[in-house]
């Protein structure tokens, strides 16, 4: 797409004062986050943009153009935690941010820019956030989708939103990724990475023990990706899968990014990995169930998307674990078929 369509006739190069955006601190909502940045960078091509982050998502914004800086502030989810709040607001604070753009709807989310004094600090209406919110923003139940709520305060007040938006990217440099395989021994095989894991259990495809031993069957290295919440799955995956497969769980979501931009394929749940990898434009595969791919794939494309033949009236949910139906839209895709569309891909890869 032409980028310039999102903001056509709304550029202002004369503006150089800094933007701070509070996003979402999931991993696949803040790598959406992006395409707000994209959009801040169009309309004000010389305003800096930075990124609050936890320390968790931290990584992501090291491969994120068009972001001049982070800070990392952990905030809890159960408390308000005032001190942590005011210590953050000195911090921004002292870096002189003229706008905040505060995507959460949350009270809490808006609480240090409007301690720190920004000027202008937008987003929607939500949790009673009168005098923290000073530019507000109507409407968010009428947008059709996540990206939609988000990069619509990056337009002005009652623009119009356009076809398409900016696709988040995350770049990582070849060699980076060919130096994070040698260091943890991976050779230079065709590797496909799994995702088995995802928020709540009712997004999580039910075999990848078995597609994992078909690749690995195949001559293709497998790769177990996730957190520490992942561990016992993957050793699950590895034991059912044989030598080829190798368990790269860990606490470090630079190694989620690294492995999946130095894996020539992934396949993954609707989760946070699979935003990484199809920003990193990793051809990837989302396997989904209970969500809406239009409403929760990422907007980089997927080079396929596998879903049930199965037609349950209980589609789409949002349910964390499933309590209809035996989990049907996950244990009615099997195995071969996925493993299918990841040999004629990778056959197109090759």
């Amino acid at each position: 797409m032409n980028d310039d369509s999102v903001i056509d006739g709304m550029i202002s190069a004369d503006d150089d004062r800094p933007i701070l955006i509070i996003p979402y601190m999931w991993i696949g909502d803040f790598v959406r986050g992006h395409s707000v940045v994209r959009v801040l960078n169009q309309r004000w091509p010389n305003r800096p943009v930075d990124l609050l982050t936890t320390s968790l998502c931290a990584p992501l914004v090291d491969y994120m153009p068009g972001v001049r800086a982070k800070i990392v502030w952990d905030l809890p989810r159960s408390r308000l935690a005032l001190a942590r709040q005011w210590g953050l607001a000195a911090l921004i604070r002292a870096r002189g941010y003229a706008t905040a753009l505060v995507l959460p709807r949350t009270w809490k989310s808006a609480l240090a820019p409007a301690l720190a004094g920004i000027p202008e600090r937008i987003g929607f209406v939500g949790e009673a956030r009168f005098g923290l919110i000073n530019q507000w923003r109507w409407g968010e139940k009428a947008l059709p989708r996540f990206i939609d709520k988000n990069a619509a305060l990056a337009l002005p007040d009652g623009a119009p939103l356009p076809p398409e938006w900016p696709v988040p990217q995350l770049r990582v440099p070849d060699d980076d990724a060919e130096r994070w395989r040698a260091t943890n021994g991976l050779g230079r095989g065709t590797a496909v990475a799994l995702a088995p894991g995802s928020v709540g259990a009712s997004k999580r495809w039910t075999y990848y023990g078995e597609a994992a031993r078909l690749l690995a069957e195949q001559g293709f290295d497998v790769w177990v990706l996730g957190g520490t919440a992942e561990k016992a799955l993957a050793r699950e995956i590895v034991a059912q899968g044989g030598p080829r497969v190798r368990d790269l769980t860990g606490t470090d979501l630079r190694n989620g990014i690294l492995a999946m931009a130095a894996a020539q394929l992934a396949i993954s749940n609707d989760s946070g990995l699979m935003h990484i990898a199809a920003a990193l434009g990793t051809p990837t595969m989302g396997i989904f169930g209970p969500t809406s791919p239009y409403h929760w794939a990422p907007l980089n494309g997927l080079a396929a998307t596998i879903q049930t033949q199965s037609r349950l009236d209980c589609q789409p949910c949002h349910r964390p674990i499933c309590k209809m139906n035996e989990h049907r839209c996950m244990r009615d895709i099997p195995a071969a078929e996925v493993v299918a569309n990841a040999r004629q891909l990778l056959g197109n890869i090759r």
